[in-house]
């Protein structure tokens, strides 16, 4: 039995059942299909002569060229980079300040710092000194608020406002985070001195002898929300001890060591390698070398320390002692505040 077809019925109205398939020995119908008049049918799916029209191939006009016939020098397979900008060499070192409300005024050092002239603190004593003029008026008020559009001196020279430059540094031992250094040792400006024209400074600071990653920029903002303690940056180190820690121990530091009449509590403690003298440490506090006076407090020497993380940062890919421009947009995640 057929399936009655609903769409298939004689003039009484009863359903006749319709093949799937032809039936042998059954002629082929010549009616075209959509009920166009056969005579005038030239084509189409079930005509009984095929159509008049000319058949030709695909880009059978087209001449036909290899992969990579216009690009000589370009190995097969491989895409061109878009150079739409975004990750230009020049955007990765120079990033233009936000637009700014010309009739929103600012603390002078606040400008002064944002200027790349010198830290905010420096701006006090500056300021304090009487070399900064605001509109040919010399000011010795800590508070003063100024304007974008005020004409702000710095020794009878202009103050013009900085581009911004970010740049991550895999810190050698044997280096002095500082811009200047009176025992003239060798510093890590020393080492970023022909990366830019602007006058960057290091954000935060680490001993002589740790290595690893620390951020160097002009953005003044920037370097205060990172060396703020309330915006708990995450840190991570790499710790060599002088000798293993053992489990007592390691259950004091865990539970929190007392520095500076604060409890420094780690935030995470493990040991990646199959001795226990090689520690992961992540912790959020900012106190003056925090981790050698943690195991200091139990009876541990650190032999060797190393940053491998600063606020969402990594050293990866920079060998020790060299540098990179941050990208577009590690930038945008540091100044959004997204530091883990």
């Amino acid at each position: 039995m057929f399936k009655k077809n609903m769409f298939n019925s004689n003039n009484e109205g009863e359903r006749r059942p319709r093949p799937r398939f032809r039936r042998e020995g059954e002629p082929v119908s010549a009616r075209p299909r959509f009920h166009r008049d056969a005579e005038n049918h030239t084509g189409g799916f079930g005509a009984g002569e095929r159509s008049e029209r000319p058949q030709r191939s695909f880009n059978a006009e087209r001449p036909q060229r290899s992969f990579n016939a216009d690009r000589p020098n370009r190995p097969f397979g491989a895409k061109p980079k878009r150079n739409n900008g975004l990750y230009s060499a020049h955007k990765q070192q120079v990033y233009r300040e936000q637009q700014e409300d010309p009739t929103k005024p600012v603390r002078l050092n606040k400008y002064l710092a944002n200027a790349g002239i010198c830290s905010r603190r420096e701006a006090d004593d500056f300021i304090q000194a009487g070399v900064i003029t605001v509109n040919g008026v010399t000011v010795d008020n800590l508070g003063i608020k100024v304007l974008p559009t005020d004409d702000i001196r710095f020794h009878d020279q202009p103050v013009r406002r900085e581009r911004k430059v970010y740049i991550l540094l895999n810190k050698p031992k044997n280096t002095v985070t500082t811009t200047d250094d009176p025992q003239e040792r060798h510093t890590v400006i020393d080492i970023v001195r022909n990366a830019c024209a602007e006058r960057i400074y290091p954000v935060g600071r680490l001993d002589r002898n740790t290595t690893g990653v620390l951020l160097l920029t002009n953005d003044g903002d920037l370097a205060a929300k990172l060396t703020h303690p309330k915006f708990h940056k995450k840190k991570i180190y790499a710790v060599t001890l002088d000798r293993e820690l053992d489990e007592v121990d390691e259950a004091i530091v865990r539970s929190g060591v007392v520095l500076d009449d604060e409890r420094i509590v780690p935030d995470a403690l493990e040991f990646p390698k199959a001795d226990r003298r090689h520690i992961g440490l992540e912790i959020h506090s900012g106190q003056n070398r925090v981790v050698r006076r943690m195991f200091e407090k139990v009876g541990y020497k650190v032999v060797n320390l190393d940053r491998v993380s600063f606020a969402g940062l990594t050293k990866k890919n920079v060998g020790r002692g060299k540098w990179r421009f941050l990208t577009p947009k590690e930038v945008a995640f540091l100044q959004m505040g997204n530091f883990n």
